[in-house]
């Protein structure tokens, strides 16, 4: 007896902060032979590892480089709001957002792998600029200084000493799915239809950097936010974790844990939907 062909693969990759849960349910529901491997990695390390081929295609955050030797195309699906954490005693906790401007004469920390578009940066810098944002998030516990990222990212890093408050004029972070422009493959445009809310009979139409995915519902973001929690710190940065695929006998196997990802915790459900709209 001959071993069947293996089934198709395909790799996405996603950054910190970026939870693929919504639109992994729907690839389940319309693609059940074809596998899906996520891959975290680090935000700074997407766009090479999507010209080399390494990934199919990435949820990303933007800015990212797409005119290197092999341009990248990119479709922005939501932005992400500023927001600073800080210590709970802090006195900035005493209100519920605040501007850049109340945070002069604050120390404020900027790792190596911020990805905030400042045109200045605000407050006072630090004698030294951090490695990543989890090294920044524990010199804040440590009362070094202050760090303004992405919600998502402040979330991920939730400390019971620090909490963080809603910058209103930083600058926000958008998230894009990215892929490299000479591979727009069969597989990436029902991805692209995916993350754009396209249902299974509408026209795919033009894949271009506009349009945003429809809005959330209450109940959409709720299950998100569960799936988030769930999901947050599980997948180690660079780790592969096959989430669907065939059985090997033309069906949809169960989704299954790759690599030292653990075991994956993705189940068929409900169709999945796009994040808030922006751009």
């Amino acid at each position: 007896m001959t071993d069947s062909a293996p089934s198709p693969t395909f790799r996405l990759a996603y950054v910190a902060g970026v939870t693929p849960t919504k639109w992994v349910r729907t690839w389940i529901e319309r693609l059940p032979d074809i596998r899906l491997e996520l891959v975290s990695l680090p935000a700074l390390e997407v766009a090479d590892a999507l010209r080399e081929g390494t990934v199919d295609a990435a949820l990303a955050r933007l800015p990212i480089d797409r005119e290197g030797p092999r341009p990248l195309s990119a479709i922005t699906l939501y932005a992400e709001t500023p927001v600073v954490v800080i210590p709970k005693e802090h006195v900035v906790t005493s209100v519920d957002e605040l501007a850049v401007a109340d945070l002069a004469g604050e120390v404020v920390l900027h790792p190596l792998d911020d990805m905030l578009e400042w045109s200045e940066l605000p407050g006072e810098p630090a004698a030294q600029r951090p490695e990543t944002t989890a090294d920044a998030v524990e010199l804040v516990a440590a009362g070094i200084g202050v760090l303004v990222v992405p919600q998502s990212l402040a979330r991920l890093h939730h400390r019971k000493d620090l909490t963080y408050r809603t910058v209103t004029d930083a600058p926000e972070s958008p998230i894009a799915l990215v892929w490299p422009e000479d591979t727009t493959t069969e597989l990436v445009e029902e991805l692209i239809g995916i993350v754009r809310g396209r249902t299974v009979h509408s026209s795919r139409g033009t894949a271009t950097d506009a349009g945003p995915a429809p809005k959330r519902t209450a109940a959409q973001k709720t299950r998100d936010k569960a799936a988030a929690r769930a999901a947050a710190g599980k997948t180690p940065s660079g780790k592969a974790m096959l989430v669907t695929g065939s059985s090997g006998k033309g069906g949809a196997g169960k989704p299954q844990a790759k690599g030292t990802a653990g075991k994956a915790t993705s189940k068929r459900g409900g169709k999945g939907s796009g994040g808030r709209g922006r751009r």
